[in-house]
Parts: structure tokens; C-alpha cells; sequence
């Protein structure tokens, strides 16, 4: 038995981790770098075609992203996930393939006219589809045997819809160890969702660190807050206009707006259209409705049960076509657009922005973080103008923060989390920055006495002896690169190993076909000039 991790290692996004147990070799995660990347990652060992299954945690793209690319390399096994995780992937990974064709295909338009080479997306809508119909969805706080020696069970993490820690059992050679992911812990008292389930017994425990060194500010009362926004923008006859996630923050929103809406606390324009407009958010939010027994907290349950839709209300209108999209700006009464992406780099939002910037009337609220180098972020660093759709638009518009509830539990969340173990034999701390990471194994260790260990991807831990096989050391980037790069890097060698494979199995084959492979093979090689 042994562990290799792969992904989010010192580093936030790129979950993997690849486990070798009784005669399996599976996953747990396979998502996508976002944002800027600091440290090389190992490939995985095995060519996609032999690994056996592999065990998600949640939805987010920066936890399952690659599936697909995994598809797309020979992988075939089961995918296995909570209902809810299953569903909300066959929406978000299938989004995530029109991403990646689209801005292939607006690529080539541009690099026909300079010549350049074609650009191939990461992976297909085709590809997308495949993945997703390798889920095999299961129930909350059922034990699930996968194959001989390996049974698992999906405890909810409280993080997002359907999110879940798993339990992993492994029988082998009369030796059983028991291993827990943490998943991404949720933050308490979230909407909707419940609060973080915690699990008492493991031997090795695989936990995130992404707020490993913060302390959430105490929530405000949100929905006085948004309330406040709503009014005095509608009293100047202008409209709000909400960048969103489209999983999970506009789901959100609506829960805050219905209770709004339900207490009367908009005076003089009770009546006020919301419109979400994201295909994405709209497919989202009947999921969510569609899960409510098996992910909802006790509150919103409590509205179910009453008969109220607690993520929808009269004047809510959602926006699926082009053509909706549009005529939401031809609406002249004060209202609220929620629409993704949430950090205004790509999608519908940037027509909203575009048309409603230059209102001095009007309000644009971000209600979640901001990376380096958005739309949003300059936005809220006070930007005077900006380029949308090859127009400079002027900022006019009061330009607001609400932060939202934290979908991560914070430095006490995790520790809450963790204590609630038996002591178990090793602690790995990943999902987190560099200080993050080392931070909370660090306090971890000092202050409760755990054995703990950051590792950095390569790093290699034999499950049975408890000993670190490989130490890898932190392989820095010779410079920050987008994640493409490293992506279409695995793409690659996944194409070796198929290479090696074709070259295997050549071996019977008549002189003239060897010869032709040979050929072909040398004539890459000189075109490429190796």
C-alpha cells in the first residue's frame, strides 16, 4: 500500500493523489491548476488506461476538472461520487469542455491571420461526455465496498453541494489502514448546506489548508447589508448587478434575496425583477433544488417542509438564450442581474458590465474574492475605465463589496475538524499555499501533538510501515506559468505512454509494418528537432 501525492501540494488548486492497495490503483480527485503556479507536479506513475477507478470529493473544477482529459487518455474505470457531485459534474464538466473548445476555435480565428500553429483545447465536449458517464453516484453515510480489500464512504464536508470527505478502508495481505481525505472543509452555518460532518477514527488523515493561517471576520447580518444596497441603489432609479459564481454563491444570493423579498425589507419596489443570467447557474440551481433532502441544512429543510422553495420567489426570472440575455438591459426598472463569471473574466457578466458601468445610477456588488489580474479585482481597486469587447468603458457605477460567507473553514474550522480524530498516525497537510500548508502542519504538531507532513508533489508514503519512501523536495517553476501549459504537458505524456504501448505490442509484427512505425516515429523526431 502506498500514496503518492500528485497535485495541490503547497498549492491551492490541482487536487490529486494516486493510492497503489490491493492490486488497485486509483485516484482520489484529478482537477485542474488555476491561477498562477508556483511548483512543478509529478505525472501520475500509470498511464490513464490503468488506473482501476477513481474517488472525487466534489464538483469544483479545481478538484475534477481533468476527468476528462483522463477519458480522453484510455481511463474507463468508475468514477465514484455523491449523487449530488454527480450531477452537478455533468453540468460543470460539460461546461468546462465548451470553454475549452470555444477559445480554441477563437484562437485559430485569430492565429489563421498570423500564421500560427493550430491550438488544440485541452479536451473535447465529446471527451467531457465520456467522463461524465463514468459516475457511479452513492448516498451520504453509506459504506460502499469497491472492490475486494477497498470499501468507502462519503461523509459530508459541508463545502458545497454534495462536497464530501471520504473514508477509505484497504485490506491487503492480512494488513488493513484505514485513510481519511479531508475534501474542502466547509465553513459553519453556511445557507443552505449543512455544517461539516466530523469522523473520529483513522490511521492517516489527508486534509486542506487553504485558510490554514486566517481567521474569518464574524459574518455581518447579511441580508440587512444587501437589503441597505438594494434600496438606496432602486431609490435612484438604477439597477444592481451581482458577478457570480454560478455553483453554489448564486444559490446564495437568492436564499438572502427570497428572505428579503419575504420580510419586506425593500420599501417602495417590493416588487423587483432578479434575473440570473447563467446557463450554468440555472442548470445549478434546479440541482440544488433537486438534492434539498440529502444536502440541505436543517433551515432550509425547514422551508421545504412548509412548502416554500428556499432559493426562489415571485419575480424571479431566469435567462437561458442569447437573445434573454440581452433583452435584460432593455428592462428599465430597477432590478438585480446575478450573472457569472464571478470575477468578470469570461462570460455573460462582461455584457451586464458593459452596459451599466457607465451608469453613475447603478451598483456592480461582488459578493465573493477577486484574484490578481481580473476584470474584477481592477474594479474594485478602483479602475477609472476599462476595456470590455474592445470599447473603453468609463466606471460611473458605485462599485461595492459584500463578502460572503466563506465557503472554507478557517484556521479554527480546520483544527476543530482534525481534533475531533483519534490521534491517528500521520497527518499529510495539502490544498493550501506554501505558508498555509507548513503553518497548520507546523501548529498542528506543536500544539496537539499530531505527526505531521506537508508534502511536496512526488512525495511517496508506504501506507503498511508508515514511512516516507520518497521525500520530494519543492521543484519551483523556472517562471509562473498559465495552467495550460502544465496541463497540455500531462496531455502529453499521456501520449507517450500510448506511444510505449503501441511500440509493445508491435512486437510480431512484419518488418515492412516496424519499419513504417520506425519512419514515422524519426520524422517527428526531426521535425521537432530532438
Amino acid at each position: 500500500m502506498r500514496i503518492t501525492f500528485i497535485g495541490a501540494t503547497h498549492e491551492v488548486t490541482g487536487s490529486c493523489t494516486y493510492i497503489e492497495a490491493c492490486n488497485k490503483k486509483f485516484l482520489v480527485d484529478f482537477g485542474m491548476e488555476q491561477g498562477e503556479d508556483y511548483f512543478e507536479n509529478v505525472q501520475i506513475p500509470v498511464s490513464p488506461s490503468e488506473i482501476d477507478f477513481v474517488l472525487l470529493t466534489h464538483a469544483h473544477i479545481d478538484h475534477s476538472g481533468l476527468l476528462p482529459l483522463l477519458f480522453a487518455g484510455g481511463f474507463s474505470g468508475q468514477i465514484h461520487s455523491t449523487t449530488a457531485t454527480a450531477n452537478l459534474c455533468d453540468v460543470m464538466l460539460r461546461d468546462s469542455a465548451h470553454i475549452q473548445e470555444f477559445e480554441a476555435e477563437w484562437r485559430n480565428r485569430k492565429g489563421q491571420r498570423s500564421g500560427d500553429k493550430e491550438f488544440t483545447p485541452l479536451y473535447t465536449m465529446d471527451d467531457a461526455i465520456g467522463a461524465v458517464e463514468l459516475f457511479v453516484p452513492h448516498k451520504y453515510d453509506e459504506i460502499v465496498p469497491i472492490c475486494d480489500g477497498i470499501s468507502i464512504r462519503f461523509i459530508d464536508a459541508g463545502h458545497l453541494l454534495g462536497s464530501s470527505s471520504i473514508e477509505i478502508w484497504l485490506t491487503e495481505d492480512g494488513q488493513s489502514r484505514k485513510i481519511v481525505f479531508s475534501g474542502d472543509i466547509g465553513n459553519k452555518n453556511q445557507p443552505l448546506i449543512r455544517n461539516p460532518q466530523h469522523i473520529s477514527d483513522a490511521d492517516y488523515v489527508v486534509m486542506e489548508s487553504t485558510y490554514g493561517t486566517r481567521i474569518h471576520d464574524k459574518p455581518a447580518d447579511y441580508v440587512t447589508a444587501l437589503a441597505d444596497i438594494l434600496q438606496k441603489t432602486f431609490d435612484r432609479g438604477g439597477s444592481v448587478i451581482i458577478p457570480s459564481f454560478a455553483v453554489g454563491r448564486t444559490q446564495e444570493m437568492l436564499y438572502f434575496i427570497r428572505q428579503i423579498k419575504a420580510d419586506n425589507l425593500i420599501t417602495n419596489h417590493a416588487d423587483f425583477p432578479v434575473y440570473v443570467d447563467s446557463p450554468l447557474a440555472i442548470e445549478a440551481t434546479n440541482i440544488f433544488i433537486n438534492n434539498r433532502e440529502s444536502c440541505y441544512d436543517e433551515e432550509a429543510l425547514s422551508f421545504v417542509r412548509k412548502g416554500i422553495n428556499p432559493i426562489g420567489f415571485e419575480g424571479l426570472i431566469t435567462s437561458v438564450s442569447s437573445d434573454d440575455s440581452r433583452l435584460i438591459n432593455e428592462d428599465t426598472r430597477p432590478k438585480v442581474i446575478i450573472s457569472a463569471s464571478g470575477m468578470c473574466d469570461a462570460g455573460r457578466i462582461k455584457h451586464h458590465l458593459k452596459h451599466n458601468l457607465w451608469k453613475k445610477e447603478n451598483t456592480i456588488l461582488f459578493v465573493g474574492y477577486q484574484s490578481a489580474n481580473t476584470l474584477g479585482r481592477s474594479l474594485l481597486e478602483g479602475a477609472k475605465k476599462v476595456k470590455l469587447f474592445g470599447e473603453t468603458v468609463c466606471v460611473a457605477a458605485e462599485i461595492k463589496k459584500l463578502p460572503g460567507i466563506s465557503g472554507h473553514a478557517d484556521m479554527n474550522g480546520l483544527i476543530e475538524w482534525i481534533t475531533a480524530f483519534k490521534t491517528p498516525k500521520m497527518v499529510f497537510v495539502n490544498h493550501g499555499d506554501a505558508q498555509a500548508a507548513d503553518a497548520l502542519a507546523a501548529k498542528l504538531k506543536n500544539d496537539f501533538s499530531l505527526n505531521t507532513y506537508a508534502p511536496y508533489s512526488g512525495a511517496e508514503f508506504d501506507l503498511i510501515s508508515g514511512e516516507i519512501t520518497i521525500d520530494a523536495a519543492a521543484k519551483p517553476l523556472p517562471e509562473k506559468k498559465h495552467i495550460t501549459s502544465s496541463v497540455c504537458y500531462n496531455e502529453l505524456m499521456f501520449a507517450t505512454d500510448r506511444l510505449n504501448e503501441l511500440i509493445r505490442l508491435s512486437s510480431g509484427r512484419t518488418n515492412k509494418d516496424l519499419r513504417e512505425l520506425a519512419d514515422k516515429i524519426n520524422q517527428l523526431c526531426d521535425n521537432w528537432k530532438l
